[in-house]
């Protein structure tokens, strides 16, 4: 028998072939029913024609959600038939119902299976099962790796006519009425020549200068050079537009002609440079993309009003846009003459982006989920929220819609089935039941057969491979995991609700009774209010410091120690996880004791992680996200200045320290008098400890509104080497508070009432005393002295500073009330003050890092 073809160039041929057929096998094109958008088919009426000229039988499944009628396909010579059984080969555009395979038929469609994708994994099983040939259409590709068979253009017609349409409603929501507000959504056109119309006739306005004024020269990117950016192209290329090199967008998007549209058409050597040498190697880039950063972020994005992105990412390629870009891309930008007189600006210059790729987290990171042809638009702002179907607020205008093509179901039809048709004849003329290595395939189509005669085949057993993977990660997951808790402080409640959010998650929650200036009482009664709210947490109390053996045999039963104690604690519970083999966390400073278990912690092969809270820990993440984002666009870091803490919400904060405990308040106390070091204009500064820490606060003026001051935190230069940023000449890291701390506290430093040095006399074996009494003490007064005599003794000591005697007072120190059992007068003052100053309730306010960061 003589078969006609057509190779990938579109070049005719002529095979014989030797056929045992009685009859031509049957082709069957399956109805569509995977989604009430899916209007599409593989093949249309004039492949139908063609196909039956040929001398084949196709049978067509009814559908009155197919756009392109039933009489048509009838016309061609097809047969409208529920029952497609008796086709050999059958094809479709999307999956097919579990319950309607055929058993040992050749299948063809987009399968999304080739990621091992969850969703469609029950699929694949059935095929599997029902021994079907499945052909998948994303693998058809060409010798050059191209895809041969795609709806790519039309998704790029479609995402740039809904874009249009999404601008004019951005845009009126923001108080302009433009041209774009007569285009509509794609599907709602009979065609795209329709379509079209409505983008001309839009253009036609724009050239008549009737965009407003005050949104100035509007700016389209393009990433990509295929199908899909040619597609957006040409719609856009009905507007009265200009195209210009990437380097000229900054230019026109400021002074260019308000009766043009500008477009810029991007590939890879205008944004992607080696994070080196800022060079752009096509070759290497192939071989090695992680060598690489872009500078879209930085050189195209700030130009930019609306970006069509229709290129694929990978991971360890580099990303157009992160998070971090976002957050800057969104800054308000300052209103010019034209806003004053009541002229609405947009807030900032890129205002939509389209994201064809539909690639969720891909290149465009912060674009998560795609949306839907129900409901295409949603809304992302600068603190990472995204508002689903509307177009109101502050942010940029998100569609990422992953079956555009289906709006224009008649021309996406018919431009995939010419692509199509060049293969359903050999398809066609294969044996399903036979084995894959008999079948006459060209390499296009023989490369994307994932499954034959009941088994993945050799190219796509990875699939199994992925499965089984995460399937073992899963029985990772569920097998239950046991975490050790060490310290019933301010921060284990918190840890403790975080963990058991996951049900898969046991808690052993410790009281290390001997290491905490707290009752046992108090301990015991939080740990037991833990122990009733959540099923998966139980409380012990050891002191570990007597009984090692305890806490040995504690560890040996647990995959984690987290480890809230004090920082002095910390080498001997390491040197347990050291010999248990089983890792430690801690947010401690990372101290030199610690330093020194290096080695021992290597040879356990464990990981030991110090400084991983809040301050040290995420300003240290924070720091490092901001310090290598600017190397990557070659910038050495000259000046690096951060501050942060945690503080109780302003409204909370009325009492004379400004301040409320959310973590140990010895530890808090202790700070204000430690020594500290930084770097400043190449000179190190060197504050010695015992209170001239508190000399050294600065107004933090970043947030006016919040009334901060900050001081230095222990040594800040020890940081230099590990971020990275020998280069600075400034290097400070520091704590901030709300104005009026530091001088209260600073008046507890003069009274001596920061003393960490033992007390004997508020031991548990001394008689009981009094606040009076013990200031009475410390300032040489007779326990006896009228509250008059000792008030002035105060206000004296206190240098005659009335906000620092308030704050004594407020705090009560100078009455009958008795001083807490403690080894030190710190510790007894720290038990007090956390009477005083606890949290109401969570309004609490975690300031994250203010980082500072100045390059060259």
């Amino acid at each position: 028998m003589l078969r006609t073809f057509r190779d990938t160039t579109g070049k005719f041929g002529v095979h014989l072939l030797k056929c045992h057929h009685h009859h031509k096998p049957v082709l069957a094109i399956r109805r569509e029913d995977v989604s009430v958008w899916e209007r599409r088919a593989p093949l249309a009426p004039k492949h139908v024609k063609e196909l039956t000229n040929l001398g084949y039988k196709v049978l067509v499944q009814p559908s009155n959600r197919r756009a392109i009628h039933e009489k048509e396909y009838i016309k061609a010579g097809g047969i409208i038939q529920e029952d497609i059984s008796e086709a050999s080969l059958i094809v479709g555009v999307k999956r097919p119902p579990e319950d309607k395979l055929i058993p040992k038929k050749n299948y063809a469609f987009f399968s999304h299976t080739i990621k091992a994708q969850e969703a469609n994994m029950s699929l694949l099983d059935e095929i599997l099962r029902k021994e079907i040939r499945l052909i998948d259409y994303e693998k058809m590709v060409d010798h050059r790796g191209l895809r041969v068979v795609a709806f790519g253009q039309w998704a790029g017609v479609a995402g740039m006519i809904n874009i249009l349409h999404g601008m004019g409603l951005r845009l009126l929501a923001l108080g302009h009425h433009t041209p774009f507000m007569h285009i509509g959504m794609a599907h709602n056109y009979r065609n795209s020549s329709q379509a079209v119309q409505a983008v001309r006739d839009a253009g036609y306005e724009i050239s008549l200068g009737l965009m407003p004024k005050s949104i100035g020269p509007l700016t389209f990117v393009f990433t990509g050079t295929g199908n899909v950016s040619k597609g957006a192209q040409e719609v856009f290329n009905e507007l009265p537009c200009e195209y210009v090199e990437a380097h000229e967008l900054r230019e026109v998007s400021k002074s260019g002609d308000l009766r043009k549209v500008y477009g810029t058409v991007l590939s890879r050597h205008h944004h992607l440079v080696r994070k080196t040498d800022g060079v752009y190697d096509p070759e290497e880039y192939d071989k090695h993309p992680e060598l690489y950063t872009s500078r879209f972020n930085t050189d195209i994005a700030p130009y930019t009003t609306c970006l069509i992105n229709g290129i694929y990412w990978e991971q360890h390629t580099p990303r157009l846009l992160n998070r971090y870009d976002a957050k800057k891309l969104l800054a308000p930008v300052k209103p010019s003459a034209a806003a004053t007189e009541g002229c609405p600006e947009l807030p900032h210059k890129l205002m939509a982006i389209c994201d064809i790729s539909a690639d969720t987290g891909g290149s465009i990171e912060f674009m998560t989920e795609c949306t839907s042809i129900d409901s295409p638009f949603c809304m992302y702002d600068a603190d990472q929220h995204i508002i689903h179907g509307s177009v109101e607020g502050s942010g940029i205008l998100m569609c990422s819609i992953d079956n555009l093509p289906a709006q224009l179901p008649i021309e996406a039809t018919e431009y995939f089935g010419d692509m199509l048709l060049t293969y359903i004849e050999e398809m066609l003329l294969s044996d399903g039941s036979q084995p894959l290595e008999s079948q006459n395939y060209s390499p296009v189509v023989r490369d994307a057969v994932i499954t034959s005669n009941g088994s993945l085949t050799d190219k796509y057993k990875y699939i199994q491979k992925l499965r089984e993977s995460r399937e073992y990660s899963r029985s990772l997951t569920r097998d239950k995991k046991r975490v050790l808790l060490l310290g019933s402080g301010y921060v284990s409640g918190p840890v403790i609700e975080y963990l058991t959010r996951d049900p898969n998650v046991e808690i052993t929650a410790v009281s290390p009774l001997t290491l905490y200036l707290r009752t046992a009482s108090i301990m015991k009664e939080q740990l037991g209010q833990l122990t009733k709210k959540y099923n998966n947490v139980t409380s012990v109390h050891v002191d570990i410091i007597k009984c090692e053996d305890k806490l040995s045999s504690l560890v040996k039963t647990h995959d984690l120690v987290i480890s809230l104690l004090p920082y002095s604690a910390h080498p001997l519970v390491a040197k347990k996880c050291i010999d248990s083999k089983v890792n430690l966390v801690t947010a401690s400073y990372l101290t030199p004791a610690m330093k020194e278990l290096q080695e021992s912690v290597e040879a356990a092969g464990i990981m030991v992680i110090s400084e991983i809270g809040l301050d040290p820990g995420l300003d240290h993440m924070l720091a490092m996200e901001c310090i290598e984002k600017a190397k990557d666009v070659g910038a050495t870091v000259i000046s690096y200045t951060s501050f942060c803490g945690g503080l109780p919400a302003p409204e909370y904060s009325a009492n004379p320290l400004r301040y409320k405990f959310s973590w140990s308040p010895q530890g808090v106390l202790l700070n204000t008098v430690q020594s500290a070091r930084y770097l400043k204009d190449g000179e190190i500064i060197n504050i010695p400890a015992g209170g001239a820490l508190l000399d050294s606060v600065a107004v933090m003026d970043f947030f006016p509104g919040l009334n901060l001051e900050g001081f230095p935190n222990r040594d800040s230069t020890k940081y230099a080497e590990p971020y990275g940023i020998q280069s600075a000449h400034t290097l400070i890291r520091g704590t901030l508070r709300y104005k009026g701390y530091s001088k209260a506290v600073g008046g507890f430093v003069k009274l001596g009432l920061i003393n960490p040095d033992p007390y004997p006399l508020l031991s548990s074996t001394a008689p009981p005393i009094t606040w009076k009494e013990l200031m009475c003490k410390l300032l040489g007064l007779k326990p006896s002295a009228e509250s008059a005599v000792l008030r002035d003794a105060i206000y004296n000591k206190l240098e005659q500073d009335n906000s620092q005697l308030q704050a004594v007072e407020w705090l009560g120190i100078l009455e009958d009330e008795p001083v807490p059992i403690a080894d030190s007068i710190v510790g007894a003052l720290a038990k007090h003050m956390e009477l005083k100053l606890p949290f109401g309730c969570s309004l609490f306010l975690e300031q994250p890092p203010c980082s500072i960061l100045k390059m060259a």
